[in-house]
């Protein structure tokens, strides 16, 4: 299996997908509020920040099922959103 690179703005794309994902069903996007502790009203600003973005993917990999769900929905590699999750907590 070859390593796994992303770039920063992969890594980006990657969790505004999840968001994305996560918007389009009102149970799962319900969920993430309620965990986070975000109101559904912050969330576009919150998107521009990478720490916001990389707990979005850190949501999606605490939930196997939701993780597969999503990224076969998008076509991806299960472990991109985990290194692309790292990325992003890295970025300032």
């Amino acid at each position: 299996m070859k390593p796994l690179k992303l770039s920063t703005e992969e890594a980006e794309i990657i969790s505004l997908k999840a968001l994305a994902f996560l918007a389009n069903d009102g149970d799962r996007l319900g969920r993430f509020l309620a965990l986070s502790g975000i109101d559904p009203a912050d969330i576009r600003a919150a998107a521009q920040n990478p720490r916001f973005l990389a707990g979005v993917l850190n949501h999606l990999l605490q939930d196997e099922s939701l993780l597969l769900t999503f990224t076969a929905d998008q076509d991806l590699d299960p472990r991109l959103p985990g290194l692309a999750a790292e990325i992003l907590n890295r970025s300032e």
